[in-house]
C-alpha cells in the first residue's frame, strides 16, 4: 500500500503490485523508481504506472483475489 509515507503524491492510499525496481534511473538517496500495477478492490490490475517512491514508506498488504464468477453471482443476488 502506498500512502504519504511512500510519497507526498499519495494523499489517498493506493494498492499496487510492484513488478520491478527501475535501477537504471538515478534517484535521490532513499528513493526509488518502480514499475507497478495499480490494483482495484478485487486485486485486479487496472493500470500500469512508473512511480517515484520511498521504499521504506511502502507497506505490504494481502488482498485475496475474488474470481470473476464469484463477483458476478454476488451482484445477481442483490
Amino acid at each position: 500500500m502506498l500512502t504519504r509515507a511512500a510519497s507526498p503524491q499519495f494523499s489517498q492510499p493506493i494498492v499496487v503490485r510492484v513488478i520491478r525496481e527501475l535501477v537504471e534511473r538515478q534517484p535521490y538517496d532513499g528513493w526509488a523508481w518502480v514499475d507497478c500495477y495499480v490494483l482495484d478492490r478485487h486485486g485486479d490490475a487496472t493500470e500500469k504506472r512508473q512511480l517515484f517512491v520511498r521504499p521504506d514508506g511502502m507497506r505490504p498488504v494481502q488482498i485475496r483475489p475474488v474470481p470473476y464468477a464469484e463477483r458476478h453471482r454476488a451482484k445477481v443476488g442483490r
